[in-house]
């Protein structure tokens, strides 16, 4: 951009464009997506508005990275807090032309421990991966967090970064499967190990199920396959159980984390060309250069049946990377309440 009077280039701003059809199959779909994004701090809601247009409705958190989320709830982890919003319209009740109004109702302080992804188990008990301290932890009522499980080659609980263990699968409402960048158990030693050592684990029997990925995200359980984003490599795709080997089905043209499902969909979140050291040098270079392609930040739809990307949201200007992407089922046109604004202390609702 040329610069401004006084020297000074103006804020780029936030575009977004999307595939010819993609609001249309929102609407088909019956759905609404969320995603946050960690670089500027923002949670979006994406959804239909008359006459058929899409609805972008942000807010702002300090670090906003690991979501899960019903039509009724989403659960959103931040910079030192884990936040719960519930919706607060009954049936047909609308706020400003929104059918669904996400309001904070509870919060969890838990220091900075880079939460990543966050689950509920069978019993509506949050299970988060705690990515500071290499472990799958729970909030606590007294202190910054409960753990769960840790890695059996972790040696014990330190706020090190060990391992950059950063994905959760649930499977029958209990934590499952999970991703790291390595095996590693030295303060911050995943690093060198970016390109190929990334594994997933199976979390009740304690095993090392995959190897040889890079920089793996995003595990999830659908229709009896576990599915993996292999981010340093721009794939999508899924672990045979048998041989522990990865098939990849689609090429992503971006670094690929967090990983959504509806019916025959998986909703895949994208970041941006990055100029540090943690996404550079990846295999995903070579990938796109092979393919006289860009990296690319936005979301892509993919048809599950034979991996073509059927629909796309892409994004530019002051967002260039995506953290996590959940489906909002049976929502329309959703917002949310935030803290920059006094809007907080008028929305009320009591039973």
């Amino acid at each position: 951009m040329p610069p401004q009077p006084g020297g000074q280039a103006p804020e780029p701003k936030l575009e977004i464009s999307t595939s010819r059809n993609f609001v249309a199959w929102l609407h088909q779909q019956k759905i609404s997506l969320a995603f946050s994004t960690y670089q500027t701090g923002k949670l979006f809601l994406i959804g239909i508005q008359p006459p058929g247009n899409l609805s972008v409705f942000e807010r702002t958190f300090s670090r906003a990275m690991g979501l899960h989320a019903t039509s009724e709830e989403i659960y959103l982890s931040t910079v030192y807090q884990l936040w719960r919003f519930r919706n607060v319209l009954g049936g047909a009740e609308q706020y400003d032309g929104y059918d669904r109004c996400y309001t904070p109702r509870t919060c969890w302080v838990t220091g900075d421990i880079d939460i990543h992804d966050v689950a509920l188990d069978k019993d509506r008990n949050i299970v988060f991966v705690n990515t500071l301290f290499s472990c799958l932890a729970a909030p606590d009522d007294n202190h910054s967090f409960r753990l769960i499980w840790k890695p059996p080659f972790i040696s014990r609980l330190a706020p090190e970064d060990r391992c950059h263990l950063n994905g959760l699968a649930m499977k029958d409402g209990k934590p499952k499967f999970v991703t790291a960048v390595s095996k590693s158990d030295g303060a911050d030693s995943w690093r060198e190990h970016r390109t190929d050592g990334g594994i997933v684990m199976d979390v009740e029997n304690n095993e090392v199920i995959a190897t040889g990925l890079s920089m793996p995200h995003s595990p999830r359980w659908y229709n009896n396959r576990l599915w993996v984003l292999n981010s340093g490599h721009g794939e999508f795709g899924y672990i045979d159980l048998n041989s522990g080997r990865f098939e990849p089905i689609t090429f992503c043209s971006g670094y690929a984390r967090g990983l959504a499902f509806h019916r025959n969909f998986a909703i895949i979140g994208l970041s941006g060309p990055r100029k540090n050291k943690t996404f550079s040098g990846l295999p995903l270079d070579a990938a796109l250069e092979k393919r006289n392609a860009a990296s690319r930040c936005g979301i892509l739809v993919v048809d599950l049946n034979n991996g073509n990307i059927v629909e796309w949201l892409r994004i530019e200007g002051i967002v260039s990377e995506l953290y996590d992407v959940v489906t909002l089922p049976s929502v329309v046109r959703p917002m949310a309440i935030g803290f920059k604004t006094d809007e907080v202390k008028r929305v009320i609702s009591y039973c």
